[in-house]
């Protein structure tokens, strides 16, 4: 860890840069997020939002900037990286589009990523989704597609 930064942040970002090309996505980001902090990154489409947060996951990589996510930078790949990825929760944008397949299914497919994964009954009845658990995505409402992204989200057992 860097000077400034408290043991209790669970996200430290210093000087977190990204570009496309001649496009600035990230043009030196610095945020500290606490422990039980809840953070909301705002802003319009293109201003770096998506890019920060997958830089942030893992999935993509950055031009320069000091990170840790957990303790960990999160480019760390192999057997380290594994660890990691199962210390934390993450949702995607597009977790619903798989819609031929039930609520139960789905969520039973996500649980394989994880060394530790929750029960898949358990989680889908903790999002309030037992009553659709047969029932084919497609046919779930907004409210419930968000109540299967956090399903999604938590099946890991994340920290």
């Amino acid at each position: 860890m860097w000077h400034g930064c408290h043991m209790s942040s669970v996200i430290s970002v210093r000087g977190l840069k990204k570009s496309y090309g001649s496009t600035q996505a990230v043009a030196g980001i610095d945020l500290t997020i606490a422990q039980g902090e809840i953070f909301a990154l705002l802003g319009p489409n293109g201003a770096g939002k998506t890019t920060t947060v997958e830089i942030l996951e893992g999935f993509r990589n950055r031009d320069s900037g000091d990170i840790s996510v957990l303790g960990t930078d999160p480019a760390v790949r192999g057997e380290a990286g594994r660890i990691w990825r199962n210390r934390i929760g993450i949702v995607l944008q597009s977790t619903s589009d798989a819609g031929d397949l039930s609520v139960h299914d789905t969520v039973a497919h996500f649980a394989k990523y994880y060394s530790n994964p929750r029960d898949v009954d358990e989680v889908v009845s903790a999002v309030g989704l037992t009553e659709k658990s047969k029932e084919l995505i497609r046919t779930l409402s907004g409210g419930q597609r968000r109540r299967l992204d956090v399903a999604l989200g938590i099946i890991g057992s994340p920290e």
